[in-house]
């Protein structure tokens, strides 16, 4: 199992010093487990390129598009009381803020409460932090 949290997914969309390295590890590994909320957090990200202006209309569209392909063929971890429990511990245990929370418990529910060996990629340091706590096997892409 791989849980790709939304700082992995954001080099298949747009152009970033790791595009290419995330793409061969899409490439090698093609299922991609994500918490429900990682669209969302994706959408965010892009919008914030655009007003930003290092994104244009026309890319944050075609990164649209990108995202609404990966999203048709990854597997989500749904909101529940499991994964908002478990959130609530993580907030407690580990300086994370509620949406890295909410990522790292979707990753142990994706996980069957057994990180022990299961992946997670991200970019984010302090989720890094958290999930090595929690025994996953975290790389960044």
């Amino acid at each position: 199992m791989t849980f790709w949290d939304a700082s992995a997914v954001m080099p298949l969309l747009v152009e970033e010093p790791a595009s290419k390295a995330v793409a061969a590890r899409r490439a090698a590994d093609p299922t991609m487990v994500v918490w429900w909320g990682t669209e969302v957090e994706c959408v965010s990200a892009l919008c914030r390129l655009e007003r930003d202006a290092s994104l244009s209309s026309g890319g944050l569209q075609a990164a649209i598009g990108r995202l609404d392909r990966l999203s048709a063929s990854w597997l989500e971890v749904l909101p529940g009381a499991g994964v908002r429990d478990t959130a609530r511990r993580l907030l407690r245990v580990h300086p994370l803020r509620a949406a890295d929370a909410l990522q790292l418990a979707a990753a142990i529910e994706a996980a069957e409460g057994r990180p022990a060996g299961a992946r997670l990629l991200t970019f984010d340091q302090r989720l890094r932090d958290a999930a090595l706590r929690e025994g996953f096997d975290v790389s960044a892409p």
